[in-house]
């Protein structure tokens, strides 16, 4: 029994070894150093760093519009300019604005715009837009920019107006601004409201 397992042994070196030989000759050979699964994935141990440049969903952090941002990044989608605060209250002292050049439309609801408005603003609420045409149409054609508001945030119906007088009215894309921010923003800075219908001459300040 001793012997026959002493013979096996000895094929299998004998075997083994005229197997390298043949390896090592051959151009066709496995290169026995190289890394043959070097693209396999290995298990990493608790605690283990990552490779360097690696990726861990723990350092990504996703930023999440607030409602005004959503809003502006929706409105210059749809090739709409968008004005700040700054630029509204330049608008609104501009000498233009005395002459009807540079204009402010209200595109919310009656009783809305009755408690108060931007001085002088048109109203135009896209939901009911021919009972308003008469007045604001008119004074859109001669306008050089036409500011539209809401507010603000996520109400859309300053965008409705817009689209409305781009589109179906052919007021040129460059006249028109979307104040963003909204009437509530232009309330907050302390601006002038006027009260009732347009120049009503009920003008008080807005709460800081």
């Amino acid at each position: 029994m001793k012997k026959v397992l002493v013979e096996t042994a000895l094929v299998a070196i004998i075997g083994v070894t005229l197997a390298l030989a043949a390896n090592a000759f051959s151009s066709r050979g496995l290169k026995l150093g190289n890394d043959y699964f070097h693209g396999a994935t290995r298990p990493s141990k608790p605690g283990s760093a990552m490779p360097q440049g690696g990726t861990n969903s723990t350092n990504i952090t996703q930023h999440i519009l607030s409602p005004a941002e959503a809003a502006i990044a929706r409105l210059r989608e749809k090739g709409l300019q968008v004005a700040d605060d700054e630029k509204i209250q330049t608008l609104f002292h501009d000498p233009r604005y005395e002459q009807g050049l540079v204009i402010f439309i209200d595109a919310r609801k009656d009783e809305e715009y009755s408690q108060g408005h931007i001085p002088g603003a048109y109203q135009l609420d896209p939901m009911y837009k021919e009972k308003y045409l008469g007045a604001a149409l008119p004074a859109c054609t001669l306008a050089q920019q036409i500011v539209i508001y809401c507010h603000g945030g996520d109400c859309e119906l300053s965008e409705f107006a817009a689209e409305f007088l781009r589109g179906s009215a052919g007021i040129p894309n460059e006249k028109l601004f979307i104040y963003a921010n909204g009437i509530p923003a232009w309330q907050a800075r302390g601006l002038p409201i006027e009260k009732g219908d347009r120049k009503s001459g009920q003008i008080s300040s807005g709460t800081k």
